[in-house]
């Protein structure tokens, strides 16, 4: 049983979040899903992103890292886009991270909050090949980088949407969300 600490995406914690989280946990790990926004939710990407960026950027990933200080080690940081980012701070700084699961992050170098990645802090990043957010020779560097110490593998899923394993929202692709959720599942089983 793997400990799982996700974080949301732009658009605040949404049922397709919720749904998510749910089914891991059904797979016998725990997941905690803690709520950036105090239960605002956003109908567009632009609605939460403007949201974001009035809490402040580094206000929200300050907010990820207190939630985690109040957490045992041993966890696994797990986010979707704006909550990857979250994810990805805490994988790459915090002292006993497991794993990173990375959703939708196909735009942010390695290299945004330290200068290589944890050894043995296994990978995953999951991004759609035409998300706008997704630069390829980005997410390829942060892959290569991260396998110089731990498991890293990139999944690049077909069609373009960006939040697309959210099955509350418009962009929710069913095949590639359970493609995803598989691996993950996979991922995590490996860990425990």
């Amino acid at each position: 049983m793997a400990e799982v600490l996700l974080f949301h995406h732009a658009q605040g914690l949404t049922e397709g979040v919720e749904v998510f989280a749910e089914e891991v946990r059904e797979a016998g790990h725990v997941v905690l899903v803690p709520d950036l926004y105090d239960g605002a939710t956003f109908d567009t990407i632009e609605a939460g992103g403007a949201h974001a960026e009035g809490l402040g950027f580094e206000n929200i990933l300050e907010e990820g890292v207190r939630i985690a200080e109040g957490l045992a080690e041993g966890l696994v940081y797990a986010g979707f886009s704006l909550g990857a980012l979250v994810a990805h701070r805490l994988a790459q700084t915090r002292a006993g991270a497991l794993g990173a699961l990375l959703y939708h992050h196909g735009d942010v170098p390695i290299h945004t909050f330290g200068d290589s990645w944890p050894e043995g802090v296994d990978l995953q990043i999951h991004v759609s090949e035409g998300d706008p957010f997704y630069d390829r020779d980005v997410a390829a560097d942060f892959v290569e980088r991260a396998r110089a110490s731990a498991d890293a593998e990139l999944f690049v899923y077909p069609g373009s949407a960006h939040l697309f394993t959210d099955s509350s929202l418009s962009d929710y692709d069913a095949d590639s969300a359970a493609l995803v959720m598989e691996r993950t599942l996979a991922f995590l089983g490996r860990l425990d």
